[in-house]
């Protein structure tokens, strides 16, 4: 049985890039791992405090913009850091942008600061 995004997930898209929107839609009817969406549009002063606790380095997210989200994988209806389960999650959201025509960046892709949640629509597309 697909999975479906929940209402606090959809909440979360509120303010994010329909392109954007469309592809997370797309990806959690075809992953094999459950996800939820964790964050979506950012406000400056929420910014300030990942960047503070180093949860973020740059003041220039693309979550400012609605350019970007956060995906969690679900283990039995919690929330794993558990770097195997955000690969799963890579393969759909990549296939979904793919089947849409679409173009995704996923932070676990980064060579530095490698984030698995983080996923935006590229600044050369996107400005």
């Amino acid at each position: 049985m697909p999975h479906t995004l929940s209402d606090a997930s959809r909440r979360r898209l509120q303010g994010v890039h329909p392109d954007l929107v469309k592809v997370v839609e797309l990806a959690i009817t075809l992953t094999t791992q459950d996800f939820r969406v964790i964050e979506g549009l950012r406000t400056l002063d929420r910014q300030r405090i990942l960047v503070q606790k180093g949860a973020s380095r740059t003041m220039k997210s693309r979550h400012l913009t609605g350019h970007a989200v956060d995906l969690a994988p679900l283990v039995d209806g919690q929330i794993s850091w558990d770097w195997q389960y955000f690969h799963p999650i890579a393969a759909a959201m990549k296939d979904a942008a793919k089947r849409l025509g679409l173009r995704v960046e996923w932070g676990g892709d980064w060579r530095k600061f490698k984030d698995g949640p983080h996923w935006q629509l590229p600044w050369e597309t996107y400005p």
